[in-house]
């Protein structure tokens, strides 16, 4: 992650334990929605879910393009 963002490309993590990411030193992060389907939820309606993804998406999107001075850890989507 560290070594794309060098080259200038920012990259938004999206991952289910954001004390690892912290750790290694990911910028952006973002909280998944759990851990067995960190960009879905199985349990919901097709339709459920997709807006559940949509919205994921765009919150990882939006954290692109966040001017940072430090790493942040972004509102989870749900």
């Amino acid at each position: 992650m560290k070594e794309i963002e060098r080259v200038g490309l920012p990259i938004t993590h999206i991952t289910t334990i954001t004390p690892v990411s912290r750790m290694v030193g990911a910028n952006r992060i973002l909280p998944a929605a759990g851990i067995i389907h960190p960009v879905g939820d199985a349990e919901l309606s097709p339709d459920e879910e997709l807006r559940l993804r949509r919205s994921i998406v765009e919150a990882a999107l939006r954290a692109l393009t966040a001017d940072l001075k430090e790493q942040t850890i972004f509102p989870a989507v749900r």
